[in-house]
C-alpha cells in the first residue's frame, strides 16, 4: 500500500477532528458547527473558503503552483450530515445529542477530504484547481441539489467530480469502483383508496378499502415479473398500510405507502405509469376511487466509463490491482448523483472492514451503515487523504479529454 507518508503522519490530528464531528453529530441542514469547523480547518491552511451553498454547504479552493492559471480543475465532494438515530455506542466520542448520531460515515468522509485538503494545500505540486466540495443533507435532504441550485458548478467549474463512501464488510485495505449504475433510484408513494365506510356486520352497505388495498399490493409485484425485462433490476415495497380504527367498523379509506428503486431513469417512468393504471383501474373494477401520489427523490448514481477507470487506476497505483474491487450496484440511493448528471465522474468506494476496529464500548450490533452501534474506521484516513490527493493531482496532469 502506497499511502503518503506526510498524510499518515497527520493522520492522528485528523481523526481527532473526525471524533469531534461524531460527537456532535447534525442533521440535514443543520450543519452549522460542522461546517463552522470544516471552514475553521480550511482556513488554517490557507485554503479560501466559500460558505452558504445549500444552506449550510461550503467550498474550500486549492490552487495549484500555477495558481490555476491553467484553467483545469476537479472537484472532490464529502458529505457532512448525520441521520436521526439513537447512538448505543459507549466510547468517548459517542454522540452527546440524543436522537443523532454518524451512523453511515459522514464524519469520516469529511475527515479523509479534510487530510488530503491540508496536504494539497502545503505542497500544492500540481497545476491547476481542486474543489473540496463539502456538502450538507445527503441523507434524504437533496443537499447535492440543492448545492447545484445555489451555483456549485457555475461558481466552481469543474471538468469532473468524484464522490466516495466507506462500505462495511469489504476487507479493509481494499477500495472498489465499476462504471455505470452503482446505486439505484430513490422514490416513495402514497396512495389513498377511498371507498365507503359502515358497518362491518353488513359490508353489503359499503365499499371497503381493504381488500382492495390487498389485490394492489399484490399486483403491483406483476410490474416486477411481468411488465420489466427480466434482466433490468427494479424493486416495489409497499411499507406501509394504514386503515380503520375500530374492529367492526369498515373504514372509508385505506393508506399505502412505499418505496421504488431502478439503476434507469426508463424504467422508472415504466414503473411509475404502471403502478398508477394498476391502483385506478383496481379501485375503478371496486366502484372505488384513489388519490395517487409519487415522489422522486434521488436519481439513479451512474458513473462515467472513462472517469470509472481513471479512478480505478490510481487505486491500482496504490493498492495493486488484487485489492481494486467491482463494486456491485446496490438498490440504496445517494444524492451525488445529481453532481453525476451535471458532470461527468464516478462515484467510489473505500473499505471499512468488518468492525474490528471499534472499541469493547461499543453497542451491541454489527457494524453496518445506518446501525446504532456503527462507527467510523480511523485507520481508513491515510488511504483515503491519499487517494484524493492522486486522484486530483494525477487528472490534473493527465492530458485533458
Amino acid at each position: 500500500m502506497k499511502v503518503i507518508d506526510a498524510i499518515v503522519a497527520q493522520a492522528p490530528g485528523i481523526a481527532a477532528v473526525r471524533r469531534d464531528i461524531h460527537a456532535h453529530p447534525e442533521l440535514c441542514f443543520e450543519e452549522v458547527r460542522t461546517a463552522d469547523l470544516v471552514a475553521q480547518k480550511l482556513t488554517e491552511w490557507g485554503i479560501p473558503v466559500h460558505r452558504g451553498l445549500g444552506v449550510t454547504g461550503l467550498v474550500g479552493v486549492v490552487q495549484g503552483r500555477d495558481g490555476g492559471a491553467c484553467g483545469r480543475a476537479i472537484g472532490l465532494r464529502a458529505d457532512m450530515d448525520a441521520l436521526p438515530v439513537t447512538e448505543t455506542n459507549t466510547f468517548a466520542h459517542a454522540s452527546r445529542h440524543a436522537g443523532k448520531m454518524h451512523a453511515c460515515g459522514h464524519d469520516g468522509h469529511t475527515a479523509m477530504l479534510l487530510a488530503a485538503a491540508q496536504h494539497l494545500a502545503r505542497h500544492r505540486d500540481f497545476d491547476g484547481t481542486v474543489y473540496l466540495i463539502f456538502q450538507p443533507a445527503e441523507e434524504g435532504g437533496g443537499g447535492a441539489r440543492e448545492m447545484m441550485r445555489d451555483g456549485l458548478f457555475e461558481r466552481f467549474p469543474v471538468e469532473a467530480v468524484f464522490g466516495m463512501h466507506n462500505w462495511p464488510g469489504m476487507p479493509r485495505g481494499t477500495m472498489a469502483v465499476s462504471p455505470g449504475p452503482v446505486m439505484a433510484s430513490s422514490n416513495e408513494f402514497k396512495i389513498t383508496i377511498r371507498g365507503k365506510g359502515g358497518h362491518a356486520a353488513m359490508p353489503n352497505t359499503t365499499i371497503d378499502p381493504v381488500p382492495i388495498a390487498c389485490q394492489m399490493v399484490q399486483a403491483f409485484q406483476t410490474i416486477i415479473s411481468r411488465n420489466k425485462r427480466p434482466l433490468e433490476a427494479g424493486v416495489i415495497s409497499v411499507t406501509m398500510i394504514h386503515a380503520g380504527e375500530a374492529t367492526n367498523v369498515v373504514p372509508d379509506h385505506c393508506e399505502l405507502q412505499g418505496t421504488v428503486r431502478t439503476f434507469t431513469l426508463e424504467l422508472l417512468d415504466l414503473i411509475e405509469a404502471r403502478m398508477r393504471q394498476v391502483a385506478e383501474h383496481l379501485c375503478a373494477a371496486h366502484e372505488a376511487t384513489c388519490d395517487f401520489e409519487f415522489e422522486r427523490n434521488y436519481p439513479p448514481t451512474i458513473n462515467a466509463p472513462a472517469e470509472a477507470a481513471f479512478a480505478r487506476q490510481v487505486m491500482v497505483d496504490i493498492l495493486g490491482a488484487a485489492q481494486v474491487l467491482d463494486q456491485e450496484p446496490t438498490m440504496g440511493a445517494e444524492d451525488f448523483s445529481f453532481m453525476l448528471q451535471a458532470r461527468p465522474g464516478a462515484y467510489c468506494f473505500i473499505a471499512n472492514g468488518d468492525g474490528d476496529h471499534r472499541s469493547l464500548g461499543h453497542g451491541g450490533g454489527p457494524c453496518t451503515l445506518h446501525n446504532p452501534s456503527y462507527d467510523f474506521n480511523d485507520e481508513l484516513i491515510p488511504l483515503g487523504g491519499t487517494f484524493w490527493v492522486q486522484l486530483a493531482t494525477q487528472w490534473l496532469a493527465a492530458p485533458k479529454a
